[in-house]
């Protein structure tokens, strides 16, 4: 199995093992899509921009805040959340949940995924 296929594998993992995730994607910090779990009628170049966006401002904010290195970023919207975070070898690991998503398990199922992408990479 690729690699592209072992990382496609644990976004469906991911998905299927957390009913409140809609979507997920892997994507460099400079905005390159990795590998995505994501519905056809979003625009993987759209999201692995926007993502890379989020992480600059977040990184700048943490820097000028004195919060240390940026571990995640939370957006919640009111149809729900995306939540972006670190996952090792300059990879962001996306999800985006339902608004009804438990945060708590959420973070801890993607704590889980952030760590098999860097043993995959």
């Amino acid at each position: 199995m690729s690699r592209v296929d072992s990382l496609n594998k644990i976004l469906r993992t991911l998905q299927s093992s957390s009913p409140d995730v809609e979507a997920s994607a892997l994507i460099s910090e400079d905005g390159l899509m990795i590998a995505s779990a994501l519905p056809q009628h979003i625009e993987e170049t759209r999201v692995s921009a926007m993502t890379a966006t989020l992480l600059s401002l977040g990184t700048r904010a943490a820097l000028e805040l004195e919060r240390g290195e940026v571990k995640e970023v939370l957006v919640r919207g009111s149809e729900g959340y995306a939540l972006m975070m670190a996952s090792g070898s300059g990879t962001l690991l996306l999800v985006l949940a339902n608004r009804e998503a438990k945060l708590g398990l959420l973070f801890l199922d993607l704590r889980r995924a952030a760590g098999e992408v860097t043993k995959v990479l």
